[in-house]
């Protein structure tokens, strides 16, 4: 249940005391992960590629939030999700999403590499 933590006035659009866009977004994201980690190999993980949402109505502070996936196609490691959240029975937000299926330690390996910093432990 999103909380006051997850508003737009929380990340800084003062007096906008609604569920920010990148808020609903992560749990969007989060309901596609949660979909498929079952399926996931020892060692893998799954990893946000693409966004494409339309935020079509505002969603409240300490309301349930319904946030549904449901995979639509698989590409190789790329998984392609249609994604909705309502609020009381009201669209949020709707749209696509998609994933990568990654080999956790390869991918922090290159992250590390890149940036120099300590990523696993």
């Amino acid at each position: 249940m999103p909380g006051d933590e997850h508003t737009a006035h929380a990340v800084g659009n003062s007096g906008v005391h609604v569920v920010s866009t990148p808020h609903l977004i992560g749990f969007l994201e989060m309901a596609c992960h949660y979909n498929i980690v079952a399926l996931l190999e020892p060692g893998e993980a799954t990893v946000g590629t693409r966004v494409e949402v339309e935020h079509v109505g505002a969603a409240l502070p300490g309301r349930a939030l319904e946030c549904r996936s449901r995979l639509e196609a698989c590409d190789g490691r790329k998984l392609m999700f249609s994604v909705r959240a309502t609020q009381d029975g009201r669209e949020i937000m709707r749209g696509r999403h998609e994933r990568a299926v990654v080999n956790l330690d390869r991918f922090l390996q290159k992250l590390e590499e890149a940036t120099g910093a300590r990523l696993r432990r």
